[in-house]
């Protein structure tokens, strides 16, 4: 549908101040991530097929207050424990919508938000927690590990709204945060209303709803009570830092009512308090070890450079769940290597993954990473075996013949260099 002059000199009559150019500027954004289809089966690539149309829609309904997100598709995906976590799946008309809000009042919103905060917002990443909670830990002995039992889901509507009308002036924008709120969840068997709380995982609101949640449920609380105890958050991944195990024992139960008075959880069996052992640290004390982003943290031998020595310390590197989840994807990526003609091909298929894992799990001690390179190594030979049956059985031949393409080739793989 072409979009006639004469309709966008119509944009300032609108009831609601959105423009077209606004809904082109949020589309261009989420076509850098998430490409699958929601509950109308409109994947990213048929969409941008009728683009014009389908954003006119956005922009007519949205900047007129008729605009109602359709239900957000559930789907299962596993986690680390085994278990499975809930992720929901907007349309990409919604998305769109969604991003046009966000891009609002995200400025606003993330202004309010301490240093502490590091999830899902702008200029902030993972590795900078991991990097505060590092330092930390060498700082204070005592870590409280904090999880929250099904935090997205658990979000109390009329508390969250409270937190959205401290910072949102405009009612149109609150109206359609609550649409979003209150939208049905479809799973496979059936439909779900919601019952006053909970904002999807997936959504492109939710995150900043749930950072602006958790920044009066926790953030601002620990700051007001605590202000001498150090803490991280990422989203609703938590580590607080403190001096004494009576004074982490003391702050741990503070907090539990905290979350209670929120109407939210600690999910008992993840959440626990350690005990940062290293030189210079001689107390006893079970747990002394933590995962946090994928990382451990646990006493570790560590060279001194200026004097040549070992000694304890407390530092991260990648945890052995993050191991075994690498290693999985690496057994995945087999089946599109088989289709390989070459090993340029097989290093096209792998490199983008190799070259996130570097850059994430080598951001502390790439040493501990050993594991992973080995097993990524021993892909490359496999294939390199099974194609070529004259190497079958000679594996001395097959390095030989790879430490030869290294020299020709040292950037081949993405760890080779």
């Amino acid at each position: 549908m072409k979009i006639e002059a004469k309709n966008l000199d119509k944009q300032n009559q609108r009831a609601i101040p959105i423009s077209l150019e606004m809904v082109r500027n949020a589309y261009r954004r989420i076509k850098r991530k998430g490409k699958s289809a929601g509950i109308d089966g409109v994947s990213l690539k048929e969409f941008q097929a009728r683009e014009e149309d389908h954003l006119y829609v956005v922009y007519n309904r949205m900047s007129s207050g008729s605009y109602f997100p359709p239900e957000v598709k559930q789907v299962s995906i596993p986690k680390r424990s085994g278990k499975k976590r809930k992720l929901g799946i907007p349309t990409v008309r919604d998305r769109v919508a969604q991003t046009v809000i966000k891009e609002l009042i995200e400025p606003r919103i993330d202004k309010i938000f301490y240093e502490e905060s590091y999830g899902y917002r702008p200029n902030k990443s993972a590795q900078q927690a991991l990097d505060k909670v590092r330092k930390n830990c060498w700082e204070k002995a005592w870590v409280i590990d904090l999880d929250i039992k099904n935090c997205f889901d658990s979000i109390d509507h009329q508390l969250l709204m409270k937190a959205v009308d401290k910072h949102v002036e405009e009612k149109w924008i609150k109206m359609y945060i609550r649409r979003w709120l209150e939208a049905p969840v479809v799973t496979k068997a059936e439909t779900i209303e919601k019952e006053g709380k909970g904002t999807p995982q997936g959504g492109v609101l939710s995150p900043l709803l749930a950072n602006l949640f958790l920044h009066y449920a926790f953030d601002k609380w620990m700051k007001d009570n605590f202000p001498n105890v150090s803490f991280v958050r990422y989203a609703d991944d938590k580590i607080v830092h403190c001096v004494s195990k009576k004074q982490a024992e003391y702050v741990l139960q503070r907090i539990r009512q905290r979350l209670i008075d929120c109407k939210l959880e600690l999910n008992e069996e993840k959440t626990s308090i350690v005990y940062c052992k290293m030189n210079g640290r001689n107390g006893n004390y079970p747990n002394v070890k933590f995962d946090f982003l994928g990382y451990s943290f646990k006493p570790r031998t560590t060279l001194n450079w200026k004097k040549n020595k070992k000694f304890l310390g407390f530092d991260a590197g990648i945890s052995a769940e993050s191991q075994k989840r690498i290693i999985k994807d690496l057994k995945v990526k087999e089946e599109r290597m088989n289709f390989c003609n070459n090993l340029q091909e097989v290093a096209e298929v792998l490199n983008p993954s190799i070259r996130g894992w570097l850059n994430y799990y080598g951001h502390i001690r790439r040493s501990e990473m050993s594991q992973v390179l080995v097993a990524i190594q021993y892909r490359i030979i496999k294939w390199l075996r099974k194609k070529y049956g004259r190497l079958k059985r000679r594996i001395k031949k097959t390095f030989s013949l790879l430490w030869k393409v290294k020299r020709v080739n040292p950037k081949m793989f993405a760890h080779w260099s």
